[in-house]
């Protein structure tokens, strides 16, 4: 937004959050320190850019060990953390979102995102996005009533319902436990249009943004919108839309292959 402008104009367009996505060749837990410190360099600028945008978030992929172990890239992580936010004095949250466990990603169970949230000092420029790709494909199920409210307990019980302060909303190409980073469509992939009921319904996600990432095609915008409906149908109890046909994303594997080298 421009500085002159209060509010970026929210209130005029309906905007009430507004969340960014960093950069996917950044990696905070690399061990080489060149390139550590690239990426390093690369957050401070996104960071100090979402500030001047009036941003309430910007959303994270931790990174990847490349070999040097889980308790060495966490450590990495933290340290780059902390030593941006030294740099760059704001109110914008760091939204460190969940990985599907491909290779040697971080951030792929609680046990590893709550790590990473009590090594950063500053608690008010920290939180989680959880992805309801990841969450399957990393083998957390939350599809029926029952798996939900389990992953709920551990929600609570390791990051903290409070920590969560947004969602990517999309369904799995790939199915539970696969490790795989590939979107679908709501509705048209091993989630289904049923299985974010847990999500949509529970009231205390009411004020918690959600985004879509899934796929597009030639028509444009018109898949996002019978993404949306399919959703909001679950509002209502209603049933959701006609399942789409199955349609997946591998952009998300390129970028994964090319962000941790």
């Amino acid at each position: 937004r421009p500085t002159a402008v209060p509010d970026g104009g929210r209130p005029a367009t309906g905007i009430r959050r507004v969340l960014v996505h960093h950069g996917y060749l950044a990696n905070l837990a690399h061990p080489r320190p060149d390139a550590l410190r690239q990426s390093r360099t690369a957050l401070e600028d996104e960071l100090a850019r979402a500030e001047l945008l009036g941003a309430d978030g910007l959303v994270l992929h931790p990174g990847a060990h490349l070999g040097s172990g889980p308790e060495a890239g966490i450590a990495t992580i933290v340290a780059s953390l902390n030593a941006a936010f030294e740099k760059v004095p704001g109110t914008v949250r760091v939204l460190l979102e969940n990985a599907a466990g491909q290779g040697t990603t971080l951030g792929r169970n609680w046990d590893e995102l709550a790590r990473m949230l009590s090594g950063v000092r500053d608690g008010r420029r920290i939180g989680i996005c959880l992805d309801t790709c990841h969450l399957l494909a990393s083998g957390l199920d939350f599809r029926s009533r029952e798996s939900y409210g389990e992953r709920i307990d551990e929600i609570a019980g390791t990051i903290g319902l409070e920590s969560v302060r947004a969602f990517h909303l999309n369904d799995a190409l790939a199915p539970l436990g696969s490790h795989r980073d590939r979107h679908a469509n709501v509705g048209a992939g091993e989630i289904g249009a049923e299985g974010f009921r847990g999500w949509i319904q529970d009231r205390r996600w009411a004020t918690t943004p959600g985004v879509l990432e899934t796929p597009l095609d030639d028509q444009g915008y018109a898949l996002y919108a019978a993404d949306l409906a399919r959703l909001r149908s679950l509002l209502t109890g209603a049933a959701p839309a006609r399942r789409p046909a199955r349609r997946g994303s591998s952009s998300s594997n390129k970028r994964l292959r090319s962000e941790r080298n």
